[in-house]
């Protein structure tokens, strides 16, 4: 499933649109996490039993559009987005939505990627882990911009792009 928040897929074609699609998750506040997160409020720093429930919600709503697309027959999910919002003192609603499509790749690129992503294992989460943590980065691939040297990805701060 590709998944994009553009309208559009450079190198596609959206050859069928199936419709809106969405995953939605209503929490409450742990008792605890509110005491902790009042605590660190007055202090600062990270409020990392508030960013664990913020992405086990994210990684649920995603499961859920990517399989309301599926349902419908999808390949992809085109404009996604997140939403979310306070219900109450204690409930947070997690929404995520998009439009499902079927794409067709057009060019040699999206047919190569087509074809790594019907070879991938299913959506993974990403970004934190649900300990609030960040996960180990990916390894470096050697890659090559327009008129650059090859080689990892330069720093931040360096290279072509600042």
């Amino acid at each position: 499933m590709l998944i994009v928040t553009s309208n559009e897929i450079p190198g596609y074609r959206i050859v069928h649109v199936h419709g809106e699609v969405f995953g939605l998750t209503v929490r409450s506040r742990n008792i605890g996490s509110q005491i902790g997160a009042g605590l660190k409020s007055m202090f600062g720093g990270e409020l990392k039993g508030m960013t664990k429930a913020l992405v086990d919600s994210r990684n649920e709503v995603m499961n859920r559009v990517i399989g309301e697309a599926q349902a419908r027959g999808a390949n992809a999910i085109v404009a996604m987005r997140f939403d979310t919002s306070e219900m109450g003192d204690v409930w947070t609603e997690v929404c995520a939505y998009g439009t499902a499509v079927t794409i067709v790749p057009e060019t040699e690129d999206a047919r190569q990627q087509s074809a790594q992503l019907q070879n991938a294992p299913a959506w993974q989460p990403s970004g934190l882990t649900s300990t609030g943590e960040q996960p180990p980065p990916p390894p470096q691939q050697n890659w090559q911009a327009p008129g650059q040297p090859q080689g990892p990805p330069p720093q931040q701060g360096q290279g072509w792009r600042q």
